[in-house]
């Protein structure tokens, strides 16, 4: 199992402090929300804040596309540093095309969808992408309750990616609401990767939460 905390909920005047905090903690990757004010309510960051967060960590940065229009943003996000972009599939019209555009700009591709959307949506591109994103909240807002239905949706892509068989395999990502209380849950159901925020960067020590969810089997 792997961690990417999110950095949406570390303090923002001192990311260089949280980005440290995930190197000593052992994180696997780092997830970097990008919101739009249009696709979800919040704004957040944008490749110029990405590109200097890729000069102070050697981690991998998982840049999660919460805006529209991603394919006119994706070949700048890159160029910043993005090692993998995931991509919302209600934000694309032609996601088979997007995720092709990722991968010939040179980066991993993911894509993710909303707790309501059915999965179905990604069906047909599931051997195409590196990872799929389970969202277990609304996408927009850090430190949100974690829905419950998301580890059958969890167990559900776990069957739709194991009958691939000798196909690409991607790995299983859930965002929202994770925490050490639910985390083994969330793992059993068959998730590879947990992205953490506020059950992170909330804590009187970041380095050492890090660390027991890495424990965690």
């Amino acid at each position: 199992m792997k961690i990417a905390p999110s950095i949406l909920s570390a303090d923002f005047a001192n990311l260089s402090i949280a980005l440290d905090q995930c190197e000593r903690g052992e994180a696997d990757q780092i997830h970097v929300d990008v919101m739009d004010g249009h696709f979800v309510p919040n704004i957040t960051i944008g490749p110029g804040v990405v590109k200097d967060i890729r000069k102070r960590t050697g981690l991998p940065l998982d840049v999660h596309l919460m805006i529209e229009n991603p394919e006119m943003y994706i070949p700048q996000f890159v160029q910043a540093g993005s090692d993998l972009i995931t991509v919302h599939v209600e934000t694309c019209e032609n996601l088979s095309t997007v995720i092709r555009q990722i991968k010939e700009s040179g980066a991993k591709a993911g894509v993710t969808l909303k707790p309501g959307t059915s999965l179905k949506d990604i069906e047909n591109v599931i051997s195409e992408v590196d990872l799929i994103l389970i969202m277990s909240v609304e996408p927009g807002f850090g430190g949100q309750e974690f829905i419950p239905e998301t580890l059958d949706r969890v167990r559900k892509i776990k069957k739709m990616i194991a009958a691939l068989q000798e196909r690409n395999s991607p790995e299983i990502s859930v965002d929202g609401g994770v925490r050490l209380s639910n985390a083994k849950k969330i793992v059993g159901a068959g998730a590879d990767i947990l992205v953490i925020g506020s059950a992170i960067f909330e804590t009187k020590d970041p380095v050492k939460t890090m660390n027991m969810f890495k424990q965690i089997s």
